[in-house]
């Protein structure tokens, strides 16, 4: 695949940026990789011995993180978030990445690549840092929805996750609810959890949150205010139990030779939960894939990302569009 990455999106860029890159330019040899951004800001990054199949692509500076996106976009037509946007709508790249502003991310997506057919709004799919991952949609881009929305939501979800998780069978997917019998909750998910039974996915009902990390669903389906809360509070709550198991271990002489005991245990667990596992969250809906990395994203999360591009990505958007019209969900969205 051919990954364009915004160079200078994120609180640490372009420095952990490039060197994500380069990383994940070493374990994808096949693949061709285009840090976008002023060439004077990269080069000093990248060293002598950088891989052959990374190159730079000039543009403009990034879009902030105080600015309103879509204004941004307008009148900087070549900040370096929309110009590898434009790359995939020109067939230059195959996927972009940004761990820059999210709503910029989001708008460049929309205005320069589009939706697809049948898809009125898209949706961030995120994995929740828990032991049992599951994919979490939406988790930001539309607050406000409509229950085909969440249909659609399903429809993608369910695709996506069979892909990146590798699954040999369909994905299960749960709508996200007060409660699990089908008349709880508003009437956005009422509505929806009839149009999600017969959609034809492998419906598990719903799923309230504390099952969220039981494993119940590989897919939580629901809007983008809710799951952008859910989202950030899991990644709270793990930081917080992890930082307490840290205190505990660390405190007096009992405690440091019970973590010396059980470190490798520890690693792992802290390993499990860890977003930069993941790296980035796949914007879906739109005609060209599109990932959205942490605003704070080191380097080895910009490498894991652009790994999950590359094994995901591929055929993606066919197969999201195929699923669309199975579903008789495509055509015209309203």
């Amino acid at each position: 695949m051919r990954l364009a990455v915004d160079a200078l999106g994120g609180d640490n860029a372009p420095g952990e940026i490039v060197a994500g890159v380069l990383a994940a330019a070493r374990r994808l040899p096949e693949d061709e990789i285009f840090l976008v951004g002023p060439q004077a800001e990269i080069g000093p990054h990248l060293g002598a011995d950088a891989p052959s199949n990374v190159s730079v692509r000039p543009s403009g500076g990034p879009i902030g993180m105080e600015e309103e996106p879509a204004a941004a976009l307008r009148s900087r037509p070549d900040a370096g978030v929309s110009v590898a946007a434009k790359m995939v709508r020109a067939g230059e790249a195959d996927a972009f990445f940004s761990a820059g502003n999210t709503g910029a991310t989001v708008a460049a997506a929309l205005m320069r690549i589009g939706r697809m057919d049948g898809v009125r709004r898209p949706a961030i799919a995120t994995v929740l840092p828990l032991s049992s991952p599951v994919l979490l949609l939406d988790a930001g881009a539309t607050t406000m929805c409509r229950p085909q929305d969440l249909l659609n939501f399903a429809i993608l979800g369910g695709v996506f996750a069979e892909r990146y998780f590798g699954l040999e069978e369909r994905a299960r997917v749960g709508l996200v609810n007060v409660g699990e019998e089908p008349g709880k909750g508003t009437d956005l998910v009422k509505e929806a959890h009839g149009l999600i039974s017969g959609s034809g996915a492998r419906f598990v009902g719903n799923v309230e949150g504390r099952d969220v990390a039981t494993g119940v669903a590989d897919v939580l389906v629901t809007d983008g205010f809710t799951g952008n809360v859910m989202l950030k509070t899991a990644e709270g709550v793990a930081r917080e139990v992890l930082g307490m198991v840290r205190s505990a271990v660390t405190g007096d002489l009992v405690g440091k030779l019970a973590g010396a005991a059980l470190r490798s245990r520890l690693v792992g667990i802290r390993d499990q939960v860890d977003p930069e596992n993941y790296g980035g969250s796949f914007l879906l809906g739109v005609r060209g894939p599109a990932v959205i990395g942490h605003g704070n994203s080191r380097a080895r999360g910009v490498e894991n990302a652009l790994v999950g591009i590359s094994r995901s990505g591929d055929g993606l958007v066919e197969a999201l569009a195929e699923a669309l019209d199975a579903a008789g969900a495509s055509g015209e969205a309203v």
